[in-house]
């Protein structure tokens, strides 16, 4: 019997071995920490015949090497493990290229890009959906792609978010669709060049058969035409900024399709259709549209799923408002950038709560944002002293290091009383790990800090 060895007892992993299980291996699943949750799932696999180790770091150096490794996202591509895997000739794939093999006869969309994955892959799978098709969302968003390979009854489509590092390490992935929603320096520690990172992202398209591009990224408007002949264009700017003869834009208030020779540009729907605020949603609303609309989509069903599109968790997520101030939870902006748009997407002044585990990256625009809207900083977390020194540096001393969310809850309301601020802001513009597990659990425990206060001061 062939042996596999999955690492990582998270959602993918666990997945993954069960499929491997199921197609008849022999599977060892690991994962280098312990804790009680992680044993309770250790028994529970070890009913369905799947060795867990726990506190384990596999070893090539003994008898018991596998002759298959599947990595979960979050494990590193380039760890010496990994690459003496591949030296010794062991296969060595990711999660999401499992999956692949499994449902490679179906349609797959697959969005990646810096920022706005998460909001275009939802929106994605809503359009789909509302059209009548099977098509759940899979990746970094929803289920595991290996728990859609599991399920009984193979879906129509398969949409899939797909970061840099699910990308890296699926050899063959192939989608129908790929959309590049933006790019922007991030995950440089683990990529090290911009090059790099975007040689990553680019293998996806090229591997895929047709192609969605926003055009308003200055990165990718810059790639543009000369590296993607065939792409599809995007812009909320109208039809003069496509770079193509062929894409989707939006003009007086309507996402408008131009698709020559065979048609001219045709209405699809009202921008205003969608909820969510910002013009990177609009951008969203496009890629996701010029999706649905490859796929063969009516522009009916397109504007059923639109109207009714809840938004996303964590992504300029109204939590509640309080004395005509809105608390919202943008704890997904994880890096500047998306952080800059979080910024950009509320009105001003706003009283702002940022800091968490730093990333690299320019904080150039981010903090010209902050100068521009925010009545106040609350900083919270590791990167706190560092983020009160840049802050210094520009000329901004309206902030306070609080250090902890439940400090900043309470202070941002007073502060924005204070201020006469619309809304307070949790965009961190850092990841969670210093304080949370991840971004969900730290937007999850501003969204109970906000109720509560608002409960408290209601009663």
């Amino acid at each position: 019997m062939s042996k596999a060895h999955v690492i990582g007892l998270g959602k993918s992993g666990i997945a993954a071995a069960r499929l491997l299980k199921r197609e008849g291996w022999e599977v060892v699943l690991s994962d280098r920490n312990t804790s009680e949750t992680l044993l309770g799932q250790q028994q529970e696999l070890a009913e369905e015949q799947i060795t867990v180790k726990l506190g384990y770091s596999l070893e090539l150096d003994g008898a018991d090497v596998p002759d298959l490794i599947v990595v979960s996202p979050g494990v590193p591509w380039d760890i010496p493990l990994l690459v003496k895997a591949r030296a010794l000739g062991i296969e060595t794939i990711g999660e999401m290229e499992l999956a692949w093999r499994h449902l490679r006869t179906l349609p797959w969309v697959a969005i990646t890009g810096t920022n706005g994955k998460t909001t275009t892959t939802a929106l994605v799978a809503a359009i789909f959906q509302a059209a009548g098709f099977d098509a759940p969302a899979c990746g970094n968003i929803g289920y595991a792609a290996c728990e859609v390979a599991l399920a009984q009854k193979q879906p129509d489509w398969v949409i899939g978010e797909v970061s840099s590092y699910q990308i890296e390490s699926s050899v063959s992935l192939a989608p129908r669709i790929s959309i590049w929603t933006t790019f922007t320096p991030d995950h440089l520690a683990r990529h090290q060049t911009l090059e790099n990172y975007y040689n990553i992202k680019a293998k996806l398209l090229r591997q895929s058969e047709l192609q969605i591009f926003n055009g308003d990224d200055a990165y990718l408007r810059k790639a543009g035409i000369t590296q993607w002949p065939d792409a599809y264009w995007t812009s909320v700017k109208g039809e003069d900024f496509l770079l193509s003869e062929k894409g989707f834009y939006i003009q007086d208030g309507w996402v408008m399709e131009k698709l020559p020779p065979h048609s001219p540009p045709q209405r699809i729907v009202e921008a205003s259709a969608l909820r969510m605020v910002g013009e990177h949603n609009q951008q969203n609303l496009l890629m996701a549209v010029a999706a649905a609309r490859l796929a063969g989509i009516s522009p009916a069903a397109i504007e059923k799923a639109v109207r009714e599109f809840p938004g996303v968790s964590h992504r300029l997520e109204h939590i509640c408002t309080w004395e005509g101030i809105d608390f919202i939870n943008d704890s997904k902006a994880t890096n500047y950038d998306a952080a800059e748009v979080g910024l950009a997407s509320v009105s001003s002044p706003v009283v702002l709560i940022a800091g968490g585990e730093a990333k690299p990256g320019d904080d150039t625009g981010w903090l010209a944002s902050i100068q521009a809207k925010a009545a106040a900083v609350l900083l919270i977390g590791a990167a706190a002293s560092a983020f009160a020194h840049r802050l210094e540096e520009v000329g901004y001393s309206s902030y306070e290091v609080v250090e902890t969310m439940e400090k900043a809850v309470s202070r941002g309301a007073e502060l924005a009383k204070q201020h006469d601020a619309s809304v307070v802001l949790l965009s961190p513009a850092c990841a969670s790990f210093d304080q949370y597990p991840n971004f969900e659990v730290r937007g999850d425990h501003f969204r109970q800090l906000c109720l509560e206060w608002v409960r408290g001061e209601k009663s």
